[in-house]
């Protein structure tokens, strides 16, 4: 009978490669949940945006409201351009997000193919 102090080779040999094999997983999957999460912060980030200027706007407007006494006027004002700058501002990070998004897929890959055209082979013409 062993000893409860011996200790098991088998069980460390086991638990070694199931470590390996779970780390291998893990850094599979990591590219493709950065990725994900990047995209998820942009969209968060553009939502903050959007909401900020409204708010911005709004606030603005009500100090004009307030100190002009144009009531309503300056925070019916105010929101129109915040929600118009909001746009226009969450417009061109959009347009920024996706040029460096599609950017990596014009490299290429290491044939030199650069994709995007027909599977179709080309027929030879006489």
């Amino acid at each position: 009978m062993p000893k409860a102090d011996e200790p098991n080779d088998k069980a460390f040999a086991s638990l070694d490669a199931r470590l390996d094999a779970f780390e291998a997983k893990k850094a599979a999957e990591k590219p493709s949940r950065a990725t994900s999460e990047k995209a998820q912060q942009d969209g968060f980030r553009l939502l903050a945006d959007l909401i900020g200027g409204v708010l911005v706007g709004l606030g603005f407007g009500w100090l004009l409201d307030h100190y002009v006494h144009t009531s309503p006027w300056g925070m019916v004002g105010g929101l129109l351009i915040g929600l118009g700058l909001a746009i226009f501002s969450i417009v061109r990070k959009a347009m920024k997000l996706s040029a460096q998004a599609s950017a990596p897929s014009l490299q290429g890959n290491a044939d030199g193919h650069m994709g995007g055209g027909s599977t179709v082979p080309k027929q030879k013409r006489d």
